[in-house]
């Protein structure tokens, strides 16, 4: 083995310590949602467009879903992840996290989330 240094741990955190960071965190909260709300989430491996539905799930498209099933899809967004199994229910897309679907899909690492203006068509 080489000489370099290995990387270090993350902190083990507690649900309380992870409840305050989610409360820090920048990015979209699903209580800020109406229907018809659209954004971006740009991740490490693709671009996602997402509309908010009157149900409450989205219209996604873009990035793995056009890859496998060719187009938009409906679907629940879970939250998002830090990686781990820890689900932040409330946060809807967030830079530095990833965002996992209702149906197990979980993006690369966001790295960039706009809103698109009055709805506008991505």
């Amino acid at each position: 083995m080489g000489t370099g240094s290995m990387p270090r741990p993350l902190p083990i955190l507690g649900l309380d310590d992870l409840a305050r960071a989610a409360d820090r965190l920048e990015g979209i909260r699903r209580g800020e949602l109406a229907a018809g709300d659209r954004f971006l989430v740009a991740t490490r491996n693709s671009v996602y467009s997402l509309e908010r539905l009157a149900d409450g799930e989205f219209r996604v498209a873009g990035g793995f879903f056009l890859r496998t099933r060719g187009g938009p899809v409906k679907l629940a967004v879970s939250g998002c992840t830090a990686g781990g199994r820890a689900l932040f229910v409330d946060l809807v897309a967030a830079p530095g996290l990833f965002l996992e679907f209702a149906d197990g899909t979980r993006t690369t690492r966001i790295l960039e989330v706009r809103r698109l203006p009055g709805g506008a068509a991505a």
